[in-house]
């Protein structure tokens, strides 16, 4: 079952990574239900080795393309966010002090800082893109205006995924002129 959710964290990344054209420097946010992806209820069975499994899948891509993770931890930390503290740097985040745990924080959240080399927790960003395993509700943490994207996969492990890539808004009304590889 890991490896299944491994691979398929990988090509969902992959995916959303094609469709959401992003650059090195870029902020990439994934929130991610351990317990969604075992098939239990959000919340109710924390899987340190499925969220492993996902991270697995997921940080190699980013890190070979250059992108910055964030990791949304869950609810019992407001949903503040794991990143490496260069990423807080370069985009000028408040860091916070928290270090996220499988049941304060949720198992992907406590396994990004484990990876990350000097992971800090962070309450607010602005990502270019993102996924959201299993209902986590990451739609605060991205930039305006976000777009729908559709991947090939409908789930990792058991858990619905939804994504997002962001554009910049369209201003001017009926006689503006836009710019195609913006939308």
């Amino acid at each position: 079952m890991y490896e299944m959710i491994e691979q398929q964290a990988r090509r969902a990344v992959e995916e959303l990574l094609e469709a959401a054209a992003l650059k090195q420097g870029d902020l990439m946010v994934i929130g991610c239900s351990s317990s969604e992806m075992v098939g239990l209820r959000i919340g109710k069975g924390s899987s340190l080795e499925a969220a492993q499994a996902a991270f697995r899948g997921i940080y190699p891509v980013l890190q070979e393309k250059g992108i910055y993770l964030a990791v949304q931890c869950c609810e019992h930390l407001n949903r503040a966010l794991i990143i490496e503290e260069a990423a807080a740097e370069k985009f000028g985040y408040d860091i916070v002090n928290v270090k996220p745990q499988p049941k304060a924080g949720g198992s992907f959240a406590t396994t990004a800082w484990e990876h990350f080399d000097h992971p800090v927790a962070v309450e607010h960003i602005r990502a270019k893109a993102g996924l959201d395993i299993g209902g986590t509700l990451i739609g605060m943490h991205l930039k305006e205006v976000a777009v729908p994207v559709r991947l090939s996969l409908k789930q990792i492990g058991e858990a619905p995924i939804l994504c997002a890539r962001t554009r910049p808004k369209f201003i001017g009304g009926e006689r503006a002129h836009y710019c195609d590889e913006l939308k």
